[in-house]
């Protein structure tokens, strides 16, 4: 985001004296400019100037040479000799750089640099190291640390230099000392990313004078008639065959030459100070001038070494096969969308490209330590062409976050000046006066506006001249008025004004957000009101697994290989049926999702690999099914209603998007303390958790355990089972497989359980139900314990209780399971605790023998036998 100096805002608009970044800052929330940061020095004192009385070469063993130097530090800190006299501080400095004579940045014991990387005498080298003087990158002031800081190279005029003594506060001088304001920028609004914006927007909030630097500039702007035997300084060609929505991708094209470049040449100090503090390194004078233009008046810009440039200079689209290297030293494959800056060496038209335009430049024709004659080039680029690029090659820039904001199509003649202006002042260059201008842009189309909108949308009565003044005053050229109706042509630097409703949110933003008055909108009640039959199901089942233990999480619905891998899923027959993202925020999860589990899992393992062991989370979310016999979607117009007929084809080729409810339970199921008992996870707390979830919502569910060839592959062969609900099954319930849990880091026995909640809803009835009375008469209770085949289940055994008892059965509860020799191969105990109570009577001891006889009976069809 974008830094802010006071004393570089001072050069546009009247910033009162004793402004404080405090103050900038509100200032600028008031017109929508949010505060991000006050950065404050990382840096502490003390921090001088030194001068180099002398530096003596000193070789190491190690094959490094230090040199042993004394440093005039001014009388306040230099040292002092046995006989009270003070005399330079001895440093030991192992940079290149350093000889006697010079004019470094010391930094003495006491003083603390960025890192919290404290100054303190050390013997080093034979030698005890009094202060340090400091590089770039120990100063946080850039990247280079390839020697120390030699103040003669620092920009400053032979006058300023003379002037710099000994002792001299350097963090002052550095500005290190000087906070910085961080401001946040909304997408739509890509002028305030620079000073001559931020600028506007400060005169926008507080009336101070704003002068735009573009309108000097342009007065002195070269202007070459336009004729066809007129010469240039490089001829330029358009040809876009591949434009983007119809748009093409380079609709103007400024170049200016400037001749007799001084290699070498020095950044001023005043712009060195100004780049670092906006964040950005000094590279050198013709690729730092290029910068600051971009950060003052928002034109992204480019310098090339124009005597390696072949005209014509072509703006063309990519061919397939076409590769680039980029000055980061990266190789890219260049896609046919992409725009290209080339030139025609041996004749041949845009055969050799220069760079991605408004991205990054290439390797061939940069700038280099031997440039005598630059072009400087200031485009307008398309910003969808530019911001594909840059995601696509994952080299986003400066310049191709302001092209894809949008960038003023009138600025290009006015940047070019200004960097030409400071080649000129401080590399002894010689600008050209026959600069190359391909101008295609449009002329903006006028909106017309009702000054009633502003009232209607925002709920502002102001009068026509309050609203003709502030659209004046943010730009706009305004016609009409006199009926209420304005013709309103927003300036060049706002394409994100484009209809009537736009206008209304700036005349918001600049009369007051704070001054629009608060009023509650009638909401008149229709129909149904509040919470779906589904929405209130939703909530009983998140409450319900909450109540018991479990945390509610949220995870991104994007799965990919090497979750198909953990869960050991065939890849070859998921990614079919998946929906697959064409644009995926991550290259190695480009599917939705088809199952919780598989991103649940990434959470739980988040977690356990931060020392959390006792993790029990589900989430609720929908999942993704593909029908890759669906039809098309098919592509309809913008701002047009689709019919009826359109919505049904949309929603047939949408995929299907039921709700599930997944949960994974790992570590300790009870842990009591040092005392008490502590016992793991297993299948049973996750079907515990699914059973609580059927109950709550009063849904009839059956566990039917499949053999072992037909259980997924994710879950354990033996210790899972399918959640049975109206003859359906709608999830499944028990342990991931070891080899899951070995994959994803998870301990053994990890339980889990996955439910189709849009299909356990179907099965519920929605009629109220019907409380029963409460018997007054006594209950009987009777032990039941049974002998049966292990091939039986529990809940067949129950249902054959339930049954037999009849009304006047009240609960059951399975209280034993016991398996042994004792029994014999293949057989179990089942011991039940249940309860009989009449609602008319109270039952004899003939009633509840009779009652047993049946439910012995019963289960005996079953093979189930009573034991003694």
């Amino acid at each position: 985001m974008p830094m802010v100096d006071i004393d570089w805002l001072r050069d546009d608009v009247e910033v009162p004296q004793g402004l404080t970044y405090e103050q900038l800052a509100k200032d600028l929330v008031r017109v929508g400019l949010e505060e991000e940061e006050i950065h404050t020095s990382q840096l502490t004192g003390p921090i001088v100037i030194g001068y180099v009385v002398d530096a003596t070469p000193e070789p190491q063993k190690n094959g490094k040479t230090i040199n042993w130097c004394h440093v005039d530090v001014g009388d306040e800190y230099n040292d002092v000799d046995e006989n009270g006299n003070k005399v330079p501080r001895g440093i030991v400095c192992g940079a290149p750089n350093m000889k006697a004579g010079e004019k470094v940045v010391v930094t003495l014991p006491g003083a603390v640099l960025p890192g919290d990387f404290r100054i303190e005498p050390r013997k080093t080298y034979g030698h005890i190291s009094d202060g340090m003087c400091a590089s770039e990158r120990e100063l946080g002031l850039g990247d280079s640390h390839d020697g120390i800081i030699l103040l003669r190279d620092y920009g400053f005029t032979p006058e300023e230099y003379d002037s710099l003594k000994p002792g001299d506060d350097a963090m002052h001088l550095l500005h290190l000392d000087q906070p910085i304001l961080e401001i946040n920028v909304t997408p739509d609004r890509g002028y305030a990313f620079s000073y001559r914006g931020i600028a506007r927007e400060f005169h926008n909030s507080t009336g101070a004078k704003f002068t735009d630097p573009v309108v000097a500039l342009n007065e002195r702007v070269p202007h070459v008639e336009n004729t066809g035997d007129a010469k240039r300084d490089v001829d330029v060609i358009i040809d876009d065959d591949n434009p983007i929505h119809g748009v093409v991708g380079c609709d103007r094209y400024y170049a200016r030459a400037v001749h007799g470049y001084q290699p070498g040449s020095t950044t001023p100090n005043w712009m060195r100070r100004r780049l670092t503090r906006a964040g950005m390194r000094s590279l050198s004078l013709p690729v730092d001038v290029t910068n600051y233009v971009m950060l003052d008046l928002g034109q992204p810009m480019h310098a090339y070494d124009l005597d390696k440039i072949e005209g014509p200079i072509v703006v063309r689209r990519a061919k397939a096969g076409e590769k680039l290297t980029t000055l980061d030293g990266k190789e890219h494959d260049l896609d046919p969308e992409d725009l290209l800056i080339t030139d025609s060496p041996n004749g041949q038209q845009g055969s050799r490209i220069l760079g991605i335009a408004g991205v990054m430049g290439g390797m061939y024709g940069e700038v280099t330590d031997e440039t005598t004659n630059i072009l400087l080039e200031a485009a307008h680029f398309d910003p969808i062409t530019i911001a594909r690029s840059a995601r696509r090659h994952k080299i986003p820039s400066e310049a191709s976050r302001r092209f894809e904001r949008g960038v003023d199509d009138k600025l290009q003649p006015a940047a070019a000046q200004m960097a030409s202006e400071l080649l000129e002042k401080y590399g002894e260059a010689t600008p050209s006066l026959t600069p190359e201008d391909v101008d295609t842009t449009k002329r903006r189309t006028p909106i017309v506006f009702k000054a009633s909108e502003v009232k209607r949308l925002a709920g502002l009565d102001l009068d026509l001249n309050e609203i003709n003044g502030i659209l004046t005053d943010i730009g706009c050229v305004v016609g009409g008025g006199g009926n209420g109706e304005f013709t309103v042509t927003p300036p060049s630097w706002r394409p994100d004004l484009t209809e009537a409703c736009d206008l209304v949110e700036e005349i918001a933003r600049i009369y007051g957000y704070d001054r629009i008055p608060t009023r509650v909108p009638h909401a008149p009640v229709e129909g149904h009101v509040g919470l779906t039959t589904d929405q209130k199901h939703k909530r009983q089942v998140a409450n319900e697994l909450a109540e018991y233990g479990l945390v509610e999480t949220l995870s991104y619905p994007f799965v990919g290989p090497a979750d198909y891998k953990a869960f050991m899923i065939d890849a070859d027959k998921v990614e079919p049926v998946s929906v697959q993202i064409v644009n995926p925020l991550a290259d190695d999860r480009p599917f939705l999702r088809r199952e919780l589990l598989l991103t649940l899992a990434q959470t739980v393992r988040r977690n356990l690999r931060r020392g959390i062991e006792n993790v029990s989370c589900y989430e609720i979310g929908h999942v993704y099914l593909a029908d890759p016999n669906a039809p098309a979607i098919p592509a309809l117009p913008g701002a047009v209603k689709p019919t009826d007929e359109q919505l049904a084809a949309l929603d047939a080729g949408l995929p299907e998007q039921p709700l599930h409810v997944a949960a994974i339970m790992t570590g300790l199921a009870e842990d009591d303390g040092w005392l008490g008992d502590k016992r793991a996870v297993d299948w049973s707390d996750a079907v515990e958790a699914a059973r609580r979830v059927a109950k709550r919502l009063g849904a009839d569910i059956v566990l039917d355990q499949p053999k072992a060839e037909d259980v997924p592959a994710q879950w354990h062969p033996g210790r899972a089972a399918r959640i049975v609900a109206a003859g359906e099954t709608v999830g499944f319930v028990g342990e991931l497989h070891p080899k899951v849990d070995d994959e994803l880091g998870f301990p053994h026995h990890t339980a889990a359980f996955e439910i189709d909640l849009t299909a356990l809803f179907a099965t519920l009835s929605d009629k109220p139900v019907q409380a029963k009375p409460i018997s007054t008469f006594p209950p009987v209770k009777q032990d039941l314990a049974f002998t049966m085949p292990d091939s039986l289940t529990a809940h067949e055994l129950e249902e054959a209780i339930r049954q037999a008892a009849g009304d006047v059965l009240e609960s059951i509860e399975l209280f034993d399971v016991y398996e042994g020799d004792q029994l014999g191969e293949g057989k179990k105990s089942l011991a039940y605790a249940v309860t009989f109570r009449a609602p008319d009577r109270t039952l004899t001891s003939e009633d509840s023998e009779a009652i047993r006889a049946r439910i012995v009976e019963r289960a005996a069809t079953l093979g189930a036998q009573l034991r003694a």
